[in-house]
């Protein structure tokens, strides 16, 4: 059945005048009279008894007119489902303990008008497909990570680079630091459990790893936040490496030790990717407000992997 037929019948009824209409639906006369016989021909009935004053409806018309607005109702609520800005804004923070998800309530704090759906999906393969195939607005996601390159089509843009902080108990020889460096923590265990091999974690701490000799220990049982930080305040001989605005859950009753690292500094660089053409206007500000106050960083205190 013809939307724009129905959309006329709806009209015609309504006004009583084919002539007057047309002119709402900034159509001719003619094209509404025509869309009119059309759908009359579809259903088998006459909709429309036409006199001298104008089109009046039959029984069938009747009958038909609240079935027929329901129906122009549904496409305009279907179509308005999915206009630009209607929607909640889906972006992926790739996990929820990690600064990503902290620069979306940032961005919420800001902007309550723009309505989000914040997902973590927990790798950059899955989150830059799902942004390539309209399954996501926007993705955070590690620039450059080797052997992922953005389609055509897609851009990305560093939006924050997290420095990373040595955690420890108060134990382990280094508890007592005012800073470090990276060298120093070379011949100290570094445990980091679920750093999944060809994740983007991954790849960044093996390059860090290999930079400084340092090691890390990937293994063990990932029993979430709480359990990391309750084995290294009481382990002499285990520390681990957190971004600064990591918003771990902290056990109560820990002695945990946070330690700069520093000459230089790791930074760990994360990114915005988007489609160039998707029109949500809740993006455009999520993209705004994300790159207008990244700086790059100063490369003599800092240390990046040759890939960000």
């Amino acid at each position: 059945m013809d939307l724009e037929a129905v959309r006329t019948f709806v009209a015609v009824a309504d006004e009583g005048q084919i002539q007057i209409a047309a002119q709402e639906l900034g159509i001719t006369q003619q094209a509404a009279s025509k869309r009119i016989a059309a759908l009359e021909r579809r259903l088998g009935v006459r909709l429309f008894t036409r006199t001298p004053r104008g089109a009046r409806l039959t029984l069938d018309g009747q009958t038909f007119l609240p079935h027929a607005r329901a129906l122009t109702e549904a496409a305009d609520r279907a179509a308005a489902s999915v206009r630009p800005g209607s929607r909640p804004l889906r972006v992926d923070v790739l996990g929820t303990n990690l600064i990503t998800n902290g620069l979306l309530h940032d961005f919420h704090r800001d902007h309550p008008g723009v309505p989000l759906d914040v997902v973590a999906l927990g790798d950059g393969r899955a989150a830059l497909e799902g942004v390539r195939d309209g399954g996501l607005d926007a993705a955070f996601w590690v620039s450059r990570v080797p052997d992922r390159r953005l389609p055509p089509g897609m851009t990305a843009a560093r939006v924050v680079d997290e420095p990373v902080v040595l955690v420890t108990g108060p134990a382990h020889p280094l508890a007592d630091a005012a800073e470090v460096t990276p060298g120093d923590l070379a011949g100290h265990r570094l445990w980091m459990p679920g750093l999944a091999p060809g994740s983007e974690w991954a790849a960044y701490y093996e390059q860090l790893a290999a930079e400084y000799g340092l090691t890390i220990d990937t293994g063990g049982t990932n029993l979430g936040g709480g359990h990391l930080l309750r084995t290294v305040a009481e382990a002499p001989d285990v520390a681990t490496l957190v971004g600064t605005r990591t918003p771990l859950v902290r056990p109560a009753g820990l002695d945990l030790r946070t330690i700069p690292v520093r000459r230089p500094t790791p930074l760990y660089p994360l990114a915005l990717m988007w489609r160039d053409d998707n029109p949500h206007p809740g993006l455009t500000a999520l993209r705004t407000a994300l790159t207008a106050g990244y700086r790059p960083p100063d490369p003599a205190a800092h240390w990046l992997p040759d890939w960000a």
